[in-house]
């Protein structure tokens, strides 16, 4: 991912006294031509994989948000070498390097970090600890817990969902062949990682697939692996491979650009294209949602599956989504607002796991939503959002720790109309966790560089 933008203050404007409060006042269109951070799945994947290849790899474009910043620093703790190199980040990695670390990795926040280097671990002779914030040692763990075990692993936590601290105890593994419960790129990607050091053929079966990353970062890697598309679904094996050094180029985070597209519509006389981001099919299931509502949003493919995306204000109406559309469900809390802002009812179908993401987003979103003064409601595993088609009012919110929660709130907030008092938002310090530039380009879009407000 390139970034030709001037130098900017690297700390967004805040509150006086005050780093974990931002202020957003309506009434500003959102104009301009950004990028947004590396991807963070990919940046994950990209310094596993890095780590476990004999050799010297480069990273460019690798996101500087603290969720991908504990992965780094993991693996220099199981043995890999990284370097920083001007804009690409240097690797030296392989498996004659790694050790289970003798004190436990602490992976903040990061959900991705602490499942995928479980697969990892679970390939190292010894115990590693895995940790994180309070956040992370309240998220369940037995969905990766359950396959590592049926492949030879140890593996403990507390309680029956095995929370973190995680300790694995790996080594001796044998392939097993394995349908994950839930749609989880994560548990896939843990299983395919235990699967490069296990005895026989490891076998990933998606009733519906989700991002596809990891198998394909393996493949360019050298690993011995296929993968089909089956139905909805999908088909990977994978056996004990040798993986080779490699660069690796992060474009940028769909996940991220979802929070300027949803903006560029809702927000009036905005017109807003994100840059180099990644297009993966099954990472852009928002846009289709957001053309279903009546979105007019224009992409443009530069090659090596990325490109731009481009959107501009119009008028919504409700729909009916599908966890399927979107697997990992990043985007619903943006999304909601999007659909708080339309005519009707949109209907989020099957989006229970939203409960157990950094905080509940189910019930997150619900407060979310009705914090701006819309309608919404969780119906078993389903959310509902009432829209009216008029505009967001002003009000406060609570990040609950939870970056895309505070993000969705920054976007809600630049649509409520003007004049009238601006939203408060705190707990805005999660956003460091992806996207620690994040008010410094709501603020330039408005033609406030280097302030959010």
């Amino acid at each position: 991912m390139t970034d030709d933008r001037p130098d900017r203050p690297d700390r967004p404007e805040m509150e006086p006294g005050d780093t974990g409060t931002l202020t957003v006042a309506g009434g500003a269109p959102l104009v301009g031509t950004l990028s947004v951070p590396g991807d963070k799945s990919i940046s994950h994947r990209a310094l596993l994989l890095a780590a476990l290849a004999e050799g010297t790899s480069t990273i460019t474009g690798l996101s500087h948000g603290d969720d991908v910043v504990r992965t780094r620093s993991a693996v220099v703790a199981l043995g890999a070498v990284v370097e920083t190199d001007g804009r690409s980040v240097v690797i030296h990695g392989g498996r004659s390097r790694l050790r289970a670390p003798a004190d436990p990795l602490d992976l903040g926040n990061s959900g991705t970090g602490i499942r995928l280097l479980a697969g990892v671990a679970a390939t190292l002779a010894g115990v590693t600890t895995l940790t994180g914030d309070a956040s992370l040692r309240a998220r369940p763990m037995d969905r990766v817990a359950e396959p590592l075990k049926l492949m030879g692993a140890g593996v403990r936590g507390t309680g029956d969902r095995c929370l973190p601290p995680l300790e694995v105890a790996g080594g001796g593994l044998r392939g097993i062949a394995y349908t994950p419960p839930m749609a989880s790129a994560q548990v896939k990607s843990a299983v395919l990682l235990a699967g490069l050091d296990a005895d026989g053929e490891t076998v990933v079966t998606e009733p519906v697939a989700t991002r596809a990353h990891t198998e394909e970062m393996l493949e360019a890697a050298g690993a011995t692996i296929t993968f089909e598309r089956v139905g909805r679904g999908r088909v990977i094996r994978v056996w004990r491979s040798a993986l080779r050094p490699g660069a690796f180029t992060v474009p940028g985070d769909p996940s991220q650009a979802a929070f300027w597209v949803v903006g560029g519509i809702i927000v009036p006389a905005s017109l807003v294209t994100v840059t180099d981001i990644q297009l993966g099919i099954e990472r852009l299931g928002f846009l289709g949602v957001l053309r279903r509502m009546g979105a007019t949003i224009e992409v443009e493919e530069s090659g090596g599956q990325a490109g731009s995306v481009t959107s501009s204000s119009c008028m919504l109406h409700g729909t009916v989504v599908e966890a399927a559309e979107i697997p990992s469900l990043d985007e619903v809390p943006i999304l909601a607002v999007a659909a708080a802002c339309a005519h009707g009812r949109t209907r989020f179908r099957d989006v229970g796991e939203l409960r157990v993401k950094e905080s509940d987003r189910l019930d997150g979103t619900v407060t979310l939503v009705q914090a701006f003064g819309g309608s919404a409601h969780a119906d078993g595993d389903d959310l509902v959002v009432e829209g009216t088609g008029g505009p967001l009012r002003p009000g406060r919110v609570e990040a609950r720790g939870d970056h895309r929660m505070a993000m969705a709130a920054a976007i809600a907030a630049a649509a409520c109309p003007s004049p009238a008092p601006p939203t408060v938002i705190t707990g805005w310090e999660a956003v460091a966790t992806s996207y620690p530039g994040f008010a410094n380009d709501l603020g330039r879009l408005r033609g406030r560089p280097g302030a959010g407000s």
